[in-house]
């Protein structure tokens, strides 16, 4: 009995430390409350070429729908552009020759909007989404429509959730794609896995409902995502600074 009550004594500390957080929980993006950042995306499609100068990484390749190689992106390593017609193209990322995303962009009878509808091959299950983007500047002169600037305004797809639990001094984080991480508040980097385009995490507390979690690939940042739990605690914010693109987007998600 003695022994018993000197157990409790000593290891009542990480029963406090294990207890249920703010941040536990399952969270679902309210993607109807989404702010993107208004830095516009710039693509052309001319004289049977392909380029994006705004993506990581840039895209220069030609548009006859074969596999053109790509260098820079762990998720893909070669893309295949087809135009449809004059206004729509289709587009087929893979990655040693499976395919992890296809799509197609189609742009508005008066130019002004572009929308796009693809699958994700590359988690557990396909995920179709779709984003609709506006222009704010007309492509070179002779060029296929859907080039120019284009500013995305509203992006839909698969219920994105992400489960937080709390752990010795840090927190586990799973998605239903795969993803998982088990990371203390430390600041030092703990491995991810279930996503090819990361491979350490490093979380730092800022306070009991706010802490920053710094992605990073081979050692090199990628994103930084700064989460904040409302006082209430059904809501969490989620402000992400891609650190490749300089985007930052901002996120809702509610407490399942």
């Amino acid at each position: 009995m003695r022994k018993a009550m000197l157990l409790l004594a000593v290891t009542g500390w990480a029963s406090a430390v294990w207890a249920a957080g703010p941040f536990d929980g399952t969270w679902k993006m309210d993607q109807s409350k989404a702010q993107m950042d208004k830095k516009p995306y710039v693509m052309e499609l001319q004289n049977g070429t392909y380029q994006e100068s705004s993506s990581m990484p840039k895209i220069n390749v030609k548009a006859d729908s074969t596999d053109q190689a790509v260098q820079g992106s762990r998720v893909f390593d070669t893309l295949a552009v087809k135009v449809v017609d004059s206004k729509a193209v289709e587009m087929t990322s893979k990655k040693d020759g499976k395919i992890v995303r296809s799509g197609k962009y189609t742009v508005s009878a008066d130019g002004k909007t572009l929308n796009f509808e693809g699958t994700i091959y590359s988690t557990n299950q396909p995920a179709t989404f779709k984003a609709t983007e506006v222009r704010v500047a007309a492509g070179p002169a002779g060029s296929h429509a859907i080039s120019g600037s284009w500013r995305v305004e509203k992006v839909s797809g698969p219920e994105n959730t992400v489960t937080y639990k709390t752990s010795t001094d840090g927190l586990t984080m799973s998605r239903p794609d795969g993803g998982f991480y088990d990371a203390k508040f430390d600041g030092k980097d703990y491995p991810v896995k279930g996503n090819p385009d990361l491979t350490t995490v490093s979380l730092t507390k800022v306070s009991d409902h706010s802490f920053v979690e710094t992605s990073k690939r081979d050692a090199k940042i990628v994103s930084v995502v700064h989460w904040t739990v409302s006082a209430d605690g059904k809501t969490i914010t989620e402000k992400l600074e891609n650190k490749e693109t300089g985007r930052t987007n901002t996120y809702i998600r509610i407490k399942l």
